[in-house]
């Protein structure tokens, strides 16, 4: 079956929201499309229906072709562990812990999963919509490269390159890119486009031709930037802040930016809660006092985000914010951090050992080799709505205040809540996505919306996407180079 790869001339230029376009837009031409991204590196996983795990944008990818997301969408995820080493999960399941130096080595073995699992979802599909990872211009990294050109050559698809615009320079990234890659490379590349322009698209006529009579290469058009992207769920949670601020808001709710920070899907809803304001509080910066709700996020590296989060004074602002009144929700990692200690007798975070918590709830946990990873139902305790989430953690969590649960999950508590209600944790991500229970959750911290549907709204959006790609790209042209 035909597939058709879009490479960027660098990160972060519009790589995962063109693909889930693109998806959207073929899906909706009654193909039966399938996203792949041969490699990966987030900590925000999503969890698949065959149990394992993927890139985030994936699963968005997956939503957006109309199917189940799979773990052969994404063969090969890294997961930062610290500045130099990675988790590598493939196929879905944990394999290793490795240095940047290490992987380099093993790279070349990574292929060979890789092309099986395109082959699969090739077998299964009208059409592949392939991702790259970073840049193809990035020849340091050629040899034994599965993420690029290293995987487009050895699957013989056709690429399409990527500039983006709003950043600046982008025929310089574009021409710059064609000049540096070797012939071989070069060849693969059927076409250009521009991503996220503002303003006059005819103004840019001058720069399109030059870069097309520069490269040889067909231009697929110049694409407006989409202002609605914000609404879908975002692989970095730095981009989840990056939308315009609200006019007028009721509630304020902070989020603590770990500096291993994972699967932060909570995040998405609460933002577009019209009466919410949500603040990223990153390094350097303290907790208003003016905060209604304080989220504790995921960790890929608890133990080291914990003594992050005690190197800010957040433990201090955390105490001040309670006396207040304040409300505190730990979710995996972050509940992990309210408890009174995190014991890991085997060093699996790092050095053997214990670490104290924050202390506001009467919980302890243990830190085990075996990764819990599947997708849940639950009742919330004290609503008694049902939840749907996922859980991806490693580590046991035992202690008083877990006989006042979160949830419950086959007749099993899950979670933890203090004597006062005001501090709650749970293993469960993507809770707030459910709107009714959204809703009522807030409804009991006397956070009062409005409420929407965020199901209905990623669905508009995703559909809204795919037309303004058929608007300004010549997606006939994009599909017809399929091979």
């Amino acid at each position: 079956m035909p597939a058709v790869m879009i490479q960027g001339t660098g990160s972060n230029v519009g790589k995962s929201v063109l693909v889930a376009g693109l998806c959207r837009a073929a899906s909706n031409r009654g193909l039966s499309v399938s996203p792949f991204k041969p490699q990966n590196m987030s900590n925000n996983a999503a969890v698949t229906a065959d149990g394992g795990e993927i890139g985030r944008a994936q699963a968005l990818q997956a939503r957006a072709s109309k199917k189940q997301s799979h773990t052969d969408m994404n063969p090969i995820l890294l997961k930062p562990e610290t500045e130099t080493g990675s988790q590598l999960i493939i196929h879905g399941k944990y394999h290793s812990s490795l240095k940047a130096r290490e992987y380099t080595h093993i790279k070349r073995q990574l292929l060979a999963p890789v092309l099986t699992s395109f082959e699969r979802l090739k077998s299964q599909s009208d059409l592949v919509i392939i991702e790259g990872a970073g840049s193809p211009a990035e020849i340091n990294l050629r040899q034994n490269d599965i993420a690029n050109m290293g995987f487009a050559s050895a699957a013989s698809v056709p690429v399409v390159l990527v500039g983006d615009i709003d950043r600046g320079g982008v025929i310089a990234q574009l021409v710059g890119t064609d000049a540096i890659l070797p012939d071989n490379d070069r060849d693969l590349i059927e076409g250009f486009i521009v991503n996220k322009f503002r303003g006059d698209v005819s103004l840019f006529d001058e720069g399109y031709e030059f870069i097309k009579s520069r490269t040889n290469w067909e231009g697929f058009g110049v694409l407006p930037y989409f202002k609605d992207a914000w609404r879908l769920p975002a692989e970095d949670a730095l981009d989840i802040a990056s939308h315009s601020p609200k006019a007028f808001t009721h509630y304020k709710i902070a989020c603590l930016c770990l500096s291993r920070m994972a699967n932060f899907d909570d995040l998405d809803p609460l933002s577009q809660e019209a009466e919410i304001e949500l603040i990223m509080i990153k390094a350097g910066q303290a907790i208003p006092a003016d905060i209604n709700l304080v989220l504790i996020p995921g960790s890929k590296s608890t133990i080291d985000d914990l003594s992050f989060l005690r190197e800010q004074g957040w433990d201090i602002d955390l105490k001040a914010h309670h006396r207040r009144g304040g409300s505190i929700l730990g979710i995996c990692g972050g509940y992990q951090m309210l408890g009174t200690k995190i014991c890991d007798p085997d060093g699996i975070e790092g050095e053997a050992g214990e670490t104290e918590g924050l202390g506001f709830l009467q919980i302890q946990t243990v830190m085990q080799a075996g990764k819990t990873v599947r997708v849940v139902s639950a009742t919330h305790f004290a609503t008694s709505l049902e939840i749907k989430g996922y859980e991806i953690h490693l580590g046991e969590t035992s202690g008083a205040d877990c006989a006042r649960p979160f949830a419950v999950i086959d007749g099993k508590n899950e979670g933890a809540c203090s004597q006062d209600g005001r501090v709650q944790g749970s293993y469960l991500h993507g809770l707030l996505s459910q709107d009714r229970f959204r809703k009522a959750f807030l409804d009991k911290l006397d956070i009062s919306v409005s409420g929407f549907s965020y199901d209905v709204q990623i669905e508009e959006t995703l559909d809204r996407l795919a037309d303004h790609i058929e608007t300004y790209l010549n997606v006939d042209k994009i599909f017809a180079i399929a091979r």
